[in-house]
């Protein structure tokens, strides 16, 4: 087991009406704003409820967030906090308001260029305004850690940047929020947490018994209850599991003592950069074709994972490594995520751009051993096709 540092101040309010809780973790007669993406927020009634939740508040609104958040439409909204002299921000949304609004919180307090906060990977956040979260997606985690992804849209740059400045101060979690999600969108949440969980996991051993042991209770629950949520959408046992899953999976706990790889987001987030794919389904492309590639690396994890996880019979290593990715491959596939670029019209001739970005972008010599190299996600991405 590695040596490591566990430090997640993040207060959860977990559950069936926790908005109403807000108005006690938001200090009275603060300046809010309140950062959405579309508009499903107003119709379900979620953004309303928050505002009741603020009526000691003086609340302003930024809304159009994109799935993906742009650089430019964010700094948009850190005019608005410079302007109106915002104090707090409260994020209501999935991941990508989430991340968004930490970006906010940083650039508002940054006297730079905001764009070197994202090309610095945080490095140079020194302060940042205090967050607050209603999470209205379960996928990313980022209710939860201190890690942040934007887009650039002008020139197709999807980085992202960490901090311990910009830790929400509290999340609250209600499954019930989720109910009402388009199916595209819980899949896609199910398999960007099992993702999550498995770049964490599927590495090498070191004998970090007790992250193994989190990471694989928590991918039987996400294949067990992802699809329960795909068929019977209301069903808030499944929905909470999903929901807590999401979050722990990139909290930090799985990460303890254990190394990582985070190879296939480097690559997958150059495709969803350039082509517009979403995130899970480049992550759901890209790892089935990386773990392949690197199987011999990794064949002691994905037996591991084989026999906890998948249930398969104990038997020739290579064999149980093969039977783990055939299984996670037909998972993706039952929640409908496509597991090929042909299979979203896109083939060979995508390479060289997603290797030029990779290499502009420092994302080389990467994976838990430092050995993808530019030429091995070219060959990554054959795989893929």
């Amino acid at each position: 087991m590695e040596n490591f540092t566990f430090h997640n101040p993040v207060k959860v309010l977990f559950g069936k009406n926790q908005i109403a809780q807000i108005s006690q973790e938001i200090p009275k007669d603060k300046r809010v704003l309140i950062v959405y993406g579309g508009g499903s927020v107003v119709k379900t009634g979620v953004l309303q409820r928050v505002k009741d939740a603020l009526e000691n508040d003086v609340v302003f609104e930024f809304g159009g967030v994109e799935a993906n958040p742009h650089y430019e439409t964010l700094m948009k909204a850190v005019d608005i906090v410079k302007t109106e002299k915002i104090d707090y921000l409260l994020a209501v949304g999935g991941g990508s308001v989430i991340d968004g609004t930490k970006f906010i919180a940083a650039a508002a307090m940054y006297e730079g260029d905001a764009w070197e906060i994202v090309k610095s990977y945080g490095g140079v956040v020194t302060d940042a305004l205090p967050i607050g979260c209603v999470l209205t997606i379960a996928a990313t985690g980022s209710e939860m850690n201190n890690v942040s992804v934007v887009t650039k849209a002008e020139t197709k740059d999807k980085l992202f940047f960490s901090s311990p400045f910009v830790l929400p101060k509290f999340s609250v979690l209600e499954p019930e929020i989720t109910f009402t999600l388009p199916k595209n969108q819980t899949a896609n949440g199910v398999v960007d947490a099992f993702i999550h969980i498995l770049e964490q996991y599927i590495t090498f051993p070191v004998g970090a018994k007790v992250p193994d042991r989190f990471a694989e209770a928590l991918l039987n629950t996400l294949k067990e209850e992802g699809p329960k949520a795909l068929n019977t959408p209301d069903d808030y046992s499944a929905r909470a599991n999903i929901m807590w899953s999401a979050t722990m999976a990139l909290n930090g706990i799985l990460a303890t003592g254990t190394p990582a790889d985070w190879a296939t987001h480097m690559i997958g987030q150059e495709i969803t950069g350039l082509y517009g794919l979403d995130h899970a389904q480049t992550l759901a492309i890209v790892m089935p074709a990386l773990w392949k590639f690197c199987k011999a690396d990794k064949s002691a994890k994905l037996a591991q994972y084989a026999a906890n996880v998948w249930n398969v019979p104990l038997a020739n290593e290579a064999d149980m490594a093969d039977k783990a990715i055939e299984y996670t491959v037909d998972f993706f596939e039952s929640m409908g995520l496509k597991t090929r670029l042909s299979h979203y019209g896109l083939g060979e001739e995508i390479i060289p751009q997603v290797i030029t970005k990779l290499v502009e972008h420092g994302h080389v010599n990467i994976g838990e051993k430092q050995n993808i190299t530019a030429k091995s996600a070219e060959e990554i991405l054959r795989l893929a096709l």
